[in-house]
């Protein structure tokens, strides 16, 4: 397979790359299912009975693989085929999804058994986030990686506009088997396509401790990656403990239940694609600083389900929301892959993954205890301030503003 660096760099579209073509395919297919799986996921929950405290443990089980393995994920994707590592991570998930249909299904759905689902689910992302990441630049010319990432995220973002209402239909009328065992479809089918990509590994290995300790001292060198993760620990996990968490009980409290949390989420998605074909078209010159920036529109779905907003509201606030996210993670993205070695991502990538990651268990766990002690909606408002104060913060960063798009004629040029 060729990479990146062998690819002609005449292609006017990463879409005449077929290589690049089969991994979108497997995105689209997979976002078919993973658009309607949080939701299924959140009323699978309530409907036995649970609320904030049951939900946070089941989220929090979700995300603590991903911090135990996910630097395995990083080693391992600079050291094997990134794409037999996507078609493993696929199938388990698909084999987790598949269990917690089953067993929501039979009516056997505990708070522990869902958790184990989520566990499982958990450790394969653990292992395909980072293989992800870099494939995307082993496939792509570095000229078209902004181009790639956003047509990535293109067809994804659009299934996600009308999958929260489908699911959140399918929900209210037959409870939440049909969303989840039609996520396990999914990721099966985006296993056996991604498998199909044949790349070859990016990284002649040496041990696993030099390896190791070669990339904490890349990741600690570049002090905008180091500082960016330090401000994502606070973000993410304010922002999903806000809105993964608290949204789906504020609205079957406040708002139509499952109803109105599908069309909350629907306006998120339709953000994100509106985001998407804002990058298609605008290239910013400072895109960490931009990715920084507009990262800070999370806050604003939050804030105004905090202040018990009317939905319309609640709904045009998630859409901007939607909006910045887009744009940050394709400038982001943009900015790692043109500024990180491509033998370097994986475990760049996992460092970030990691420390972005570390706060979300503590962080649902806190949010649930201090929503039962104060409140939903004073939590709220308190997630979405810690969000506003972490984007500040990164701004402050002098070393931000200098990781800005290559200039044309000197692509190659890697940041230290």
């Amino acid at each position: 397979m060729k990479t990146a660096a062998g690819s002609p760099t005449i292609r006017s579209t990463p879409l005449r790359v077929a290589a690049f073509r089969r991994f979108v395919s497997a995105n689209l297919i997979s976002a078919t299912g993973s658009a309607m799986a949080p939701l299924a996921l959140a009323y699978s929950i309530i409907e036995q009975g649970g609320g904030a405290g049951s939900l946070g443990l089941v989220l929090a089980t979700n995300t603590v693989p991903a911090i135990v393995f996910l630097l395995a994920g990083g080693l391992l994707a600079d050291r094997l085929s990134r794409s037999r590592i996507l078609f493993l991570g696929n199938l388990l998930a698909a084999g987790a999804q598949g269990a917690l249909a089953a067993i929501v299904a039979t009516g056997h759905a505990t708070t522990a058994s869902i958790a184990v689902c989520g566990l499982v689910s958990g450790a394969a992302a653990s292992f395909t986030v980072p293989a992800a990441q870099g494939a995307v630049s082993q496939i792509v010319p570095a000229e078209h990686l902004q181009q790639a990432n956003a047509l990535l995220r293109l067809p994804s973002n659009a299934v996600k506009v009308l999958g929260p209402v489908v699911g959140g239909f399918i929900v209210a009328a037959s409870g939440a088997t049909w969303a989840l065992a039609w996520d396990a479809v999914t990721f099966a089918a985006a296993a056996v396509l991604l498998l199909g990509l044949r790349l070859d590994a990016p990284l002649t290995a040496s041990s696993v401790v030099s390896d190791l300790r070669a990339g904490w001292t890349g990741f600690w060198s570049r002090t905008w990656l180091w500082t960016y993760t330090a401000a994502g620990t606070v973000l993410v996990a304010a922002w999903l403990a806000g809105f993964q968490l608290l949204g789906p009980l504020v609205a079957a409290q406040q708002y139509g239940g499952a109803r109105d949390w599908g069309l909350v989420q629907a306006a998120f998605a339709s953000g994100l694609l509106a985001g998407t074909l804002v990058c298609l078209r605008w290239k910013p010159h400072r895109l960490l600083t931009v990715a920084v920036a507009v990262g800070g529109a999370l806050a604003l779905p939050l804030a105004a389900m905090g202040w018990g907003l009317p939905l319309p509201v609640v709904l045009i606030a998630t859409l901007l929301a939607g909006i910045g996210l887009d744009i940050a993670i394709v400038a982001w993205t943009t900015a790692f892959q043109q500024h990180v070695p491509q033998a370097e991502q994986g475990r760049m990538s996992a460092f970030n993954g990691v420390g972005e990651r570390l706060a979300i268990p503590l962080g649902y766990l806190i949010t649930a205890f201090a929503a039962h002690t104060w409140g939903n909606q004073s939590v709220l408002l308190a997630c979405a301030g810690l969000i506003a104060a972490a984007a500040i913060l990164n701004l402050c960063v002098p070393d931000v503003y200098r990781i800005n798009r290559p200039i044309r004629n000197d692509q190659s040029r890697i940041a230290k």
